[in-house]
């Protein structure tokens, strides 16, 4: 073959939009039952349950379409309204009114009377194109930042302006690190807080392992570091999350608290602003 010097401006030129078609058979089906699906002011259990006996994984699809809610949201909120009983078609089979409880509880009905009676508007499209694209990451986004703003506020509460946040800290032997909030500065940190709050499952709750390694590497043995997490999805990243535990249970992370637990979070500053002497 012949070398042939190639330029850039040339390839750049000759490059074209990749048009692909989005629906699949899947797409399809749930679209024609979508469409077939009569309008009416309310729903009954044997709406969605026509759904589910047709095809499950595709009825539980437009259910989370009707939701409004991503997959990893929608598996998360049916498995804590399922408890115990499981959340796929064996589940269903064995005891369907159970299963359809759990997504009335979640607001399938009035979901469904809601969108099925919305008067249509040309914007719909481009508002749920904006949504799904750029809404989904805004989403992604403020879903961590309230965690951190959630504890930042129990921070000030206790420590007022004495930290740093979203800092690099400086460790023993100069070894730096990231960390959310560094109490009572980023140059001699006594106390490390991370937050991160997920609603979506992802590599970012894996990097958060990596995150946490950095932190331990960093930091004094001495100084206490503090985890504060939320979200669902950590109910399908146990593996992630049992490391963390692991890290606590080796002493290199002194406590994981969740907004359920927050009263201890604030307990637990208190006391180590006493011991600190900060």
């Amino acid at each position: 073959m012949e070398f042939v010097a190639q330029n850039l401006n040339d390839i750049i030129l000759s490059l074209q939009p990749l048009v692909v078609e989005w629906q699949d058979d899947t797409s399809r089906r749930v679209i024609a039952e979508i469409e077939a699906l009569p309008v009416k002011t309310s729903y009954t259990d044997d709406d969605v349950k026509r759904f589910l006996d047709v095809h499950f994984d595709d009825g539980l699809l437009i259910c989370r379409l009707f939701l409004g809610l991503s997959k990893d949201q929608f598996t998360g909120v049916l498995r804590e309204a399922m408890k115990e009983a499981g959340h796929g078609v064996s589940s269903y089979r064995k005891n369907p009114e159970v299963f359809l409880e759990a997504l009335v509880a979640l607001g399938i009905l009035e979901a469904m009377a809601e969108q099925t009676n919305r008067a249509p508007k040309w914007s719909d499209v481009l508002v749920e194109r904006l949504r799904s694209g750029r809404g989904s990451a805004i989403s992604g986004q403020k879903r961590g930042r309230g965690v951190e703003d959630f504890a930042e506020a129990i921070v000030r509460k206790i420590f007022g302006n004495n930290y740093a946040c979203r800092c690099t800290f400086t460790g023993p032997r100069n070894k730096k690190a990231k960390s959310d909030i560094a109490i009572p500065s980023k140059t001699e940190p006594r106390i490390l807080i991370e937050a991160k709050g997920y609603g979506a499952t992802g590599s970012k709750m894996t990097d958060i392992i990596g995150d946490i390694e950095k932190i331990i590497a960093a930091k004094r043995s001495d100084t206490a570091f503090l985890f504060f997490t939320d979200g669902l999805t950590w109910k399908q990243r146990k593996s992630d999350l049992r490391k963390i535990v692991e890290y606590q249970n080796a002493g290199d992370i002194t406590r994981i608290y969740s907004y359920a637990l927050a009263h201890q979070f604030e307990a637990d500053l208190l006391q180590l602003k006493q011991e600190y002497g900060l």
